[in-house]
């Protein structure tokens, strides 16, 4: 029926649906910022309030297009939030607890998280458990591991002024460190995705793994890589928010699970018909940070950002499928 509708509609009105459904989530964004900035004036276009907007947002964006790279190649990756909340309770108590040097306590939870992205990859591809039980089964046990590790208590006392400055301080030109390491991780993973033979290889297994297969790409390898991507990303995000918070915190990094989906559907939705990719998960994410820094400037209560981030998923998921149609049609 969908296929019908869309052979009887005319040139012109296939051209115009196929541009809503490529740029109508930056039409959405730009919409979205100069109607805040009319309703606003004074608190919400202006410089302070932007970089404030994109420092919130800088760790879910890192998380995101970690998980990116988990989807672009099929899988999805359900573990990344609880994994963020027990690397935050992990470097801190490494820092606190055991008396590591702040860059070496950094380097094993990133370690650790490469590591949790590889058992998800391994349960995947070598166990064939679908991605969705194996990752959450995963998150559940780093939940647990969370909790374990800190008796259910913040680890709050004793965290150095040093790592505090990690993600509060301002080492580069005045610009918040979570903002610079934010744009060096989708950078990088941009670079990866779309300007390196890898790439080419990640995007022809997220398009088609029995041609990938057939071509002589290690499809398992290659999706061994995505969640190890994915692992060591949250891992960062977890490292980052507990500097940002001054301690760890069992469920601290829980929520950017939600987040980072909402992202990466949108993302999906963005420049390309349906096809996932780190650039529209950047924009997804900016999509989700102006939302939820406008409904701050205008005092709506907390439960209102909960169900304006369900809504997005919900409208992100039916964007990347009406654009995944029009390209099939």
């Amino acid at each position: 029926m969908i296929a019908d509708t869309g052979r009887r509609l005319s040139p012109r009105a296939k051209a115009a649906l196929n541009f809503l459904a490529r740029y109508g989530t930056i039409l959405g964004l730009a919409a979205m910022i100069v109607a805040f900035a009319l309703l606003s004036p004074r608190a919400f276009p202006t410089v302070g309030n932007f970089r404030n907007v994109l420092n919130q947002a800088s760790l879910a964006m890192i998380i995101a297009t970690g998980l990116t790279l988990a989807v672009i190649v099929g899988e999805l990756d359900l573990s990344v939030g609880f994994a963020a909340s027990l690397h935050g309770i992990l470097v801190t108590g490494l820092i606190v607890s055991d008396g590591l040097p702040i860059p070496v306590a950094i380097a094993v939870v990133l370690a650790a998280g490469a590591v949790i992205g590889l058992i998800n990859g391994l349960i995947v591809t070598k166990i064939r458990v679908n991605s969705v039980i194996a990752t959450l089964g995963v998150g559940t046990i780093l939940t647990g591991l969370a909790f374990a590790y800190s008796a259910g208590v913040p680890i709050v006392a004793g965290v150095p002024e040093a790592f505090l400055q990690l993600s509060l301080g301002h080492w580069l030109f005045g610009i918040p460190n979570d903002i610079v390491v934010m744009v060096a991780v989708a950078a990088a993973l941009w670079l990866l995705v779309e300007r390196t033979p890898l790439g080419q290889e990640i995007q022809a297994v997220g398009g088609n793994p029995a041609a990938a297969r057939l071509a002589g790409i290690e499809v398992d390898r290659i999706k061994l890589l995505g969640f190890t991507i994915s692992g060591v990303c949250a891992s960062l995000t977890g490292i980052l928010l507990a500097s940002r918070l001054g301690s760890g915190t069992a469920s601290a990094g829980d929520s950017y699970l939600l987040t980072a989906f909402a992202a990466v559907f949108l993302g999906s939705a963005t420049l390309r018909d349906g096809e996932f990719h780190v650039l529209g998960t950047v924009i997804g994410a900016l999509i989700i940070a102006f939302g939820f820094n406008g409904l701050n400037i205008f005092g709506a209560p907390t439960f209102s950002q909960y169900m304006l981030q369900g809504a997005i998923l919900i409208v992100a998921v039916g964007l990347s499928s009406l654009g995944r149609s029009i390209a099939e049609r």
